[in-house]
């Protein structure tokens, strides 16, 4: 059985961080649809609950987003009791999910190999500098696509609906790209 350590406040206030002691998922996995969470067992019981629209999972944390008419301390106890009664198909073996942190381009598009290393560049100051932070917080960063010098990207778990990502926090990310990777990237968000 799975034990939830804490139930931590994001920055958005529509979604909260439930930490527990087992793995929920090997790196990172956004559902946004409760159609998405069919054979997923413990998302399947979390779209169940009422109020809850979307979840983010990160090895050993699950950040649930609840719609704004949902009563919190419901979806709080519900959630809390899903987890408690889910048993984690992975135990508590540490968690092994750092390369699978960063996301993938869709393999529908094809990259030059100068565009795939500009990627992989990126990629690897998304994992170094980006990705913790937002974890942190409840969220993650996916990146969908590289036209040139212009990444598309969209934000993940409590980031996904948050005010200040597509402000702040988008503007953050390109200056730390533009500085440790290509001055000419720009970042955009999907």
């Amino acid at each position: 059985m799975v034990s939830v350590l804490s139930i931590q406040p994001t920055p958005n206030p529509n979604a909260f961080k439930f930490v527990v002691d087992a793995l929920l998922w090997p790196g990172t996995k956004s559902v946004t649809r409760s159609s998405d969470a069919k054979g997923f067992s413990i998302a399947e019981q979390l779209f169940a609950i009422d109020g809850v629209d979307t979840l983010f999972f990160c090895d050993r944390f699950v950040t649930v987003s609840m719609k704004p008419s949902a009563d919190w301390r419901a979806v709080h106890e519900a959630t809390t009791r899903a987890l408690e009664d889910f048993e984690s198909p992975y135990g508590n073996a540490a968690a092994q999910a750092a390369p699978g942190v960063s996301a993938a381009v869709p393999t529908t598009v094809s990259l030059s190999p100068g565009e795939q290393a500009l990627l992989d560049r990126i990629n690897a100051v998304l994992d170094d500098r980006i990705r913790p932070a937002l974890a942190g917080d409840g969220g993650g960063l996916e990146v969908l696509g590289l036209d040139g010098k212009t990444l598309l990207i969209r934000y993940q778990g409590a980031c996904g609906s948050c005010p200040s990502s597509i402000g702040g926090t988008l503007m953050a990310i390109q200056n730390l790209l533009q500085a440790e990777v290509d001055e000419e990237l720009a970042v955009v968000s999907a």
